[in-house]
């Protein structure tokens, strides 16, 4: 049984997301458990999350991006209140940011997805990607 669509595709964010993460060297668009998911062979980023709150109830992010961290950058986004972590991703070292807070821009967004990008792309890739200077 497929999962129910969990996005509106007209969504502004999702919008500018998709133009950030397409442009990397063979990143692709997949739609899996009902979210758009961004990857060049693994997931790098993905649109829209859910957080499990400390009473065991879920917190929608439905306009989140949710990006693999350097770990030595953890501890810094687990201290910004705009970070918070997604179920199923967050003890493997992956942080989600709500984009309808208002405290976000696309650069912010976009460094955060670049480095993302970088810690899951094959060297090719990231040769392609280097190259472009």
């Amino acid at each position: 049984m497929p999962h129910p669509i969990q996005f509106d595709d007209a969504d502004p964010w999702l919008g500018r997301l998709r133009e950030v993460a397409l442009a990397y060297p063979r990143a692709e668009e997949v739609v899996s458990h009902g979210r758009p998911t961004f990857r060049v062979g693994k997931i790098f980023c993905l649109f829209g999350s859910e957080e499990r709150l400390g009473d065991g109830s879920r917190l929608r992010h439905p306009a989140a991006v949710v990006v693999k961290a350097e770990p030595a950058e953890l501890a810094a986004l687990d201290e910004d209140g705009r970070f918070f972590l997604p179920r199923y991703w967050a003890s493997s070292g992956w942080r989600g940011i709500d984009l309808d807070t208002g405290a976000v821009d696309l650069d912010e967004v976009a460094e955060l997805v670049d480095a993302s990008y970088r810690l899951v792309a094959p060297k090719r890739a990231l040769a392609e990607l280097d190259a472009r200077g």
